[in-house]
């Protein structure tokens, strides 16, 4: 287990790597009933040789121990 914080709440993770969408739904619970909301996702404190990063929709990312993502809402509802 990896605990990770996402817009300041930690969540205890299995994985090795998350996608946008888990994140997103960790910080916004109704986004799997509203996929047409965009948002912007940055994390700090990541794996390797990227330890800061934008995540893309459909993009993932490797998960570490203490790694912080920023989850805001872009889009038109």
């Amino acid at each position: 287990m990896v605990t990770i914080i996402v817009n300041g709440a930690p969540y205890e993770e299995e994985k090795n790597e998350i996608t946008y969408e888990e994140v997103v739904t960790l910080a916004f619970s109704d986004f799997p009933q509203h996929p047409e909301r965009t948002y912007s996702v940055t994390y700090e404190r990541g794996q390797g040789n990227k330890p800061t990063g934008i995540l893309s929709p459909g993009g993932k990312v490797r998960v570490k121990k203490g790694m912080t993502f920023k989850v805001k809402h872009t889009g038109q509802s």
